[in-house]
């Protein structure tokens, strides 16, 4: 799929593109971004939902950064696992913590299998209360 670059978008995505910008305070937009656009409705959608969610909240923007490495690593998409492994170590994830945060990837993706295999039933104490 052609990527849409900036001098190639529709007005639409433009100020998507500029919103973009502006919020991550830089000068360029990443390919992920230049995919959607083909969509303007996608893009907007996603972006705004993006935006939502990766503010600084409870969590802050590294624990947010490394939860969506490690979903990436499970689901398997290069382009999310070096967008976001970048974005973590631009709030500060160290390359110790990033080696880490793969031995905890790998070992939950190991048990996480075993227990689907072995169909282990949830512990009563695990469950949630209603």
């Amino acid at each position: 799929m052609a990527l849409i670059e900036y001098h190639q978008a529709s007005p639409e995505v433009r100020a998507v593109y500029d919103d973009i910008m502006a919020t991550r305070r830089t000068d360029w937009i990443n390919n992920f971004w230049k995919a959607l656009a083909h969509d303007p409705a996608t893009l907007r959608r996603v972006w705004e939902g993006l935006k939502a969610v990766m503010v600084p909240g409870a969590l802050d923007p590294l624990t947010k950064e490394m939860i969506y490495i490690a979903v990436s690593v499970a689901q398997g998409c290069e382009y999310c696992i070096a967008s976001h492994t970048a974005g973590a170590r631009r709030a500060g994830m160290t390359a110790a913590m990033q080696a880490e945060l793969m031995a905890v990837i790998g070992m939950a993706a190991m048990t996480n299998r075993l227990a689907q295999g072995l169909r282990v039933p949830v512990d009563t104490r695990f469950a949630t209360p209603p």
